[in-house]
């Protein structure tokens, strides 16, 4: 349960996320939690997730583990979660179970990542997507999608401003998302 969104313009891509941590009907928000920033960086990028908070130090964990992972493209991105799945099982104990017609076993994580190479999605399948100018997850994304829907064409407004735009809206709407925020903007690497 969560606010978390990445935007890509001009020259630049930006992450922010909401604050609140939920367990069932408790939240948790940032005056009682010493480590309300959802974002991590690893591999020159910058991650968040949605779903379960035990993934959150999971994933970091995983991250510093293998060297030779690889955030610079959608294909490279899906090799490197490829790889972690196996470390996620052995070495972190994931239940891979979800439904019984799923094709494949579930990494039970929702991921996104910001970095020099762009904006990326990556869900429970290994499904990774690509994004040209947005997107959101977690249980405010629907609000922040529209917010930043709204926004992005507008010439003054940067990555960071529609990033910021989507997590307020999120939070604005949503019950288990609150300020404050975290954002990080990082500059494309030239093509």
């Amino acid at each position: 349960m969560t606010t978390v969104v990445v935007v890509r313009k001009g020259n630049q891509v930006a992450i922010a996320a909401d604050s609140q941590s939920t367990f069932g009907e408790t939240r948790l928000g940032s005056t009682l939690d010493a480590q309300w920033n959802k974002i991590f960086e690893a591999h020159g990028g910058h991650f968040a997730i949605s779903g379960s908070a035990a993934h959150d130090l999971v994933l970091q964990a995983a991250l510093k583990k293998p060297k030779k992972l690889d955030f610079s493209s959608r294909p490279a991105i899906f090799e490197s979660f490829r790889k972690l799945h196996v470390k996620l099982k052995d070495d972190f104990f994931l239940k891979t179970e979800e439904e019984d017609n799923d094709p494949y076993e579930s990494s039970q994580m929702t991921v996104l990542l910001a970095n020099p190479h762009g904006i990326y999605g990556i869900f429970s399948l290994r499904e990774v997507y690509e994004y040209s100018r947005f997107w959101a997850i977690g249980s405010g994304a629907d609000y922040a999608l529209g917010a930043m829907h709204a926004h992005y064409d507008n010439p003054k407004m940067t990555a960071a401003d529609i990033a910021r735009i989507g997590v307020e809206a999120g939070c604005a709407f949503d019950v288990n998302s609150s300020l404050p925020m975290t954002s990080y903007t990082l500059e494309l690497a030239k093509q």
